[in-house]
C-alpha cells in the first residue's frame, strides 16, 4: 500500500510539511533571540520594547480576554478571504470574456488599489456601521485586486499550442475555457490567493482600527491608549499566527487541489 502513487504523494507533501513548520519554529525562534538580544543590549524598557516572556506571560494570563477579541477578527479574515475570491474569479471570468471592456475596467481597478485603505475605510463604517460588515468590505477591498489580476492573467496566457488542437477539433468555446483555460489559469490563481491569505488579516484589523467595538484591532487600540504595550504585542503576535495558519493551510490545500502545479 505504502507503493501505491497516491500514498506516494500524500507521504512527500506530510514530510513537506514538517519540514516547512520545522523551519518555521526555528525561524521563530531566532527572532525571539534577536528580539530579547536587542533589549539586552540598549537596556530598553517594557514600556518601550517588552521582553519576549513578559508578551507570552501576557498572553497566558490575558488568554481569555485575546480569544474573545480574536474571535470576530477570524470571523471577519475568512468570510473577507472567501468573498473575496469569488469576487476577484468572477472579475477575471469576465474580463476575460469580454477582452475589448477590459481595457476600460482594468484602470479602475488600479485606481480602487490606488487608494489609500485608511482613506476609505472610514467611509465604510459610516455606511455599514461598526459592526462586522464594514471590517469584511475592507477584507475584501484588499485582497480582491491581486486575486482578480492573477487569475486574469493566467486565463489570457493559456499555451497556445492546446488552444490550437482544441480549435483542430472543432471545441466550443465554452468548452476550451472551461476545460483548458481555466485548469491552465488556476496555479496562477493559487499565487493569488496565497497573497490573499497574507493579506486578509491585515484587512480585518484595519477595519477595527478605523472603527470598531471589538476584535483584535480594538483591543490594541485600547493597549495603545492605555499604554499596554505587553498587550499590543501579544495582539500582534496573534494576528501573525493567525495569518502564518491561513498561509500554510492554503498552500497546503492549493497543492492538493491544484497537484499539476
Amino acid at each position: 500500500m505504502l507503493n501505491h502513487p497516491k500514498n506516494k504523494f500524500l507521504h512527500f507533501h506530510y514530510l513537506a510539511f514538517i519540514v516547512q513548520f520545522s523551519r518555521s519554529l526555528i525561524i521563530f525562534a531566532g527572532l525571539l533571540l534577536i528580539w530579547q538580544s536587542i533589549i539586552l543590549f540598549w537596556h530598553l524598557p517594557d514600556y518601550i520594547l517588552p521582553s519576549p516572556s513578559h508578551v507570552f506571560s501576557t498572553l497566558y494570563h490575558q488568554r481569555n480576554l485575546i480569544a474573545i477579541q480574536t474571535l470576530p477578527t477570524l470571523i471577519e479574515t475568512l468570510l473577507g478571504f472567501t468573498l473575496g475570491i469569488v469576487f476577484g474569479c468572477l472579475a477575471a471570468l469576465f474580463l476575460a470574456f469580454f477582452r475589448p471592456l477590459a481595457h476600460w475596467l482594468l484602470p479602475t481597478l488600479i485606481i480602487s488599489q490606488a487608494i489609500p485603505t485608511f482613506a476609505i475605510a472610514p467611509l465604510f463604517v459610516i455606511w455599514l456601521g461598526y459592526g462586522m460588515a464594514s471590517k469584511i468590505l475592507t477584507a475584501v477591498l484588499m485582497i480582491f485586486f491581486p486575486i482578480t489580476i492573477a487569475f486574469y492573467d493566467g486565463l489570457c496566457h493559456t499555451y497556445a499550442g492546446w488552444l490550437d488542437l482544441a480549435r483542430t477539433m472543432q471545441a466550443k468555446k465554452w468548452r476550451i475555457f472551461w476545460h483548458i483555460r481555466i485548469p491552465a489559469a488556476l496555479p496562477r490563481l493559487a499565487s493569488g490567493i496565497r497573497i490573499a491569505a497574507v493579506a486578509a488579516p491585515l484587512g480585518a484589523v484595519i477595519g477595527e482600527w478605523v472603527g470598531a467595538s471589538r476584535g483584535l484591532g480594538y483591543l490594541m487600540l485600547n493597549a495603545n491608549a492605555r499604554m499596554q504595550i505587553d498587550m499590543m504585542f501579544a495582539a500582534l503576535i496573534v494576528i501573525i499566527m493567525l495569518a502564518l495558519i491561513l498561509y500554510f493551510s492554503i498552500d497546503k490545500l492549493l497543492r492538493l487541489l491544484i497537484w499539476w502545479e
